[in-house]
C-alpha cells in the first residue's frame, strides 16, 4: 500500500457544475433546454461521445470554431463561482493540511483552464495546454510528470468510468469514482468501480478517507511543492 503524495481532480461535472454551460449551449443551438439534456443522456447512455449531440441538432458542427463564435457573439464559456460545487473549497483546503499536492487536470479549452485558474482552483493543465485529451494515455502519462509521482502515489478522482477511471487505472494510477452529474450517474462499471480506492457520493468524506488510508500506509507526511 502506497502512501498518496498527491490528489488530483477532473474540472467537469467533479469540480465545476456544467449545467449552466449546457443550457447556453441549447439556447445557442436553438433548442429547449429539457429537449437538449435528454439527448445529451441518451447519448452518453449507449456510450456514445457527448460531442455527438451536437451533430444530432446540428449538423457539421465544429465545437472549438461554435465557442469562438458565442464568445464573439457576447457568450463565451465562462465559470463563476456559483458553479463550483460546494464541497470543493473545503475539500482542497482539508487535502492541503495534510500537505497533500492537490491540482486539477482535466478536458478543457485553453480558456476554460484560465477561468477556472481565475477562481483561485488549482489547475495544473487542461487538454487543450497539453495537446492530448483523455482517455488517451499520454494524458496520464502528463499528470505523471507534472505532479513527480509514482502511478500509485497519486489519487484521481472523476466522475467518468470512461475517460477518467478506466485510463487512469491503466496506468496503476489509484482513483476515486464521484457519483455525480450525468456520467456519474449513467455510467456502469462494476469492474472499473471495484478497482477504485474509494467510491465517493461527495467530496466531503475524502480528506478523511485519504488521511485513514496514508495513516495504514505507513508513511510519512510530504510537503506539497
Amino acid at each position: 500500500m502506497a502512501f498518496l503524495r498527491a490528489v488530483v481532480f477532473d474540472v467537469g461535472e467533479t469540480v465545476i457544475d456544467e449545467t449552466a454551460e449546457y443550457g447556453l449551449w441549447a439556447d445557442w443551438l436553438g433548442v429547449p433546454r429539457h429537449t437538449f439534456s435528454a439527448v445529451f443522456g441518451a447519448v452518453i447512455a449507449r456510450g456514445g461521445d457527448s460531442r455527438e449531440t451536437f451533430q444530432l441538432f446540428k449538423p457539421g458542427f465544429d465545437l472549438a470554431r461554435e465557442r469562438e463564435l458565442r464568445a464573439a457573439a457576447g457568450h463565451p464559456e465562462l465559470f463563476t463561482e456559483a458553479d463550483v460545487y460546494a464541497d470543493v473549497r473545503p475539500c482542497v483546503a482539508a487535502l492541503r493540511a495534510q500537505h497533500l499536492f492537490v491540482g486539477l487536470a482535466g478536458n478543457q479549452s485553453v480558456r476554460a483552464g484560465a477561468n477556472v485558474r481565475s477562481l483561485g482552483l488549482p489547475v495544473i493543465g487542461t487538454s487543450a495546454e497539453w495537446g492530448v485529451e483523455k482517455p488517451a494515455v499520454a494524458f496520464f502519462e502528463r499528470l505523471l510528470a507534472e505532479t513527480n509521482c509514482e502511478p500509485d502515489e497519486i489519487l484521481y478522482v472523476g466522475d467518468r468510468l470512461d475517460n477518467d477511471i478506466r485510463p487512469a487505472q491503466a496506468l496503476n494510477i489509484q482513483t476515486a469514482a464521484l457519483r455525480r452529474g450525468p456520467w456519474g450517474h449513467v455510467l456502469r462499471g462494476e469492474e472499473a468501480l471495484r478497482r477504485c480506492l474509494f467510491r465517493l457520493d461527495s467530496l466531503v468524506e475524502l480528506p478523511d478517507l485519504v488521511a485513514a488510508h496514508n495513516a495504514r500506509a505507513g508513511g510519512r507526511d510530504r510537503h506539497a511543492r
